[in-house]
């Protein structure tokens, strides 16, 4: 039984680098984060405005992300999606956080696999955020990962297109955003 849950995460994993994310960021160049983030005033909850399309959201409304500070100084993330629409069926991804040393806590490494998997950290890079930490851009440095979070159900048009530009200084694409039903 064991080994056939191995082989099925195994194949899994060889199924999913086949079936790659596109990147949407020509620059072979890192992209610049911010300075530094206060974790303290970035933890708690974060709406999902947009997103670039992914396997792991496919039909997700009314999502969310919660950052809770932990005591061993990472950080647990709980990811909530509605299948469907946003009264549709709750599916949830709990996983953790760690800081990127000498990342002034804008670079984290976020996994959502069991702890024995050790090559399943991905990169979530705070590539912009509103000095009232009411609304960022986080992504990863390939061009693979996009998302603009806010602490309300909706961004203002103005601050949007701001965080929109900002994506498009720092090389990412905008036109393959999708915006997230927040009902």
């Amino acid at each position: 039984m064991i080994r056939h849950s191995l082989f099925a995460l195994i194949a899994a994993f060889g199924l999913s680098a086949c079936t790659s994310q596109p990147d949407y960021r020509a620059t072979e160049t890192a992209p610049p984060t911010v300075p530094q983030v206060d974790l303290t005033r970035y933890a708690g909850l974060w709406y999902e405005i947009a997103r670039y399309p992914n396997g792991f959201e496919k039909n997700c409304a009314g999502v969310t992300a919660e950052y809770i500070q932990r005591a061993d100084g990472r950080i647990d993330v709980i990811n909530t999606c509605h299948k469907g629409s946003v009264d549709g069926p709750v599916e949830v991804a709990k996983g953790v956080a760690r800081v990127m040393e000498q990342s002034g806590n804008a670079r984290l490494k976020v996994k959502f696999a069991p702890s024995w998997v050790p090559f399943a950290w991905g990169d979530y890079w705070i590539l912009h955020l509103e000095p009232d930490y009411s609304a960022v851009l986080v992504g990863d440095p390939s061009g693979k990962y996009l998302w603009i979070l806010a602490r309300e159900k909706s961004l203002d048009a103005g601050t949007l297109e701001r965080i929109k530009t900002r994506a498009e200084e720092l090389g990412f694409e905008t036109g393959p955003l999708e915006m997230t039903d927040q009902g």
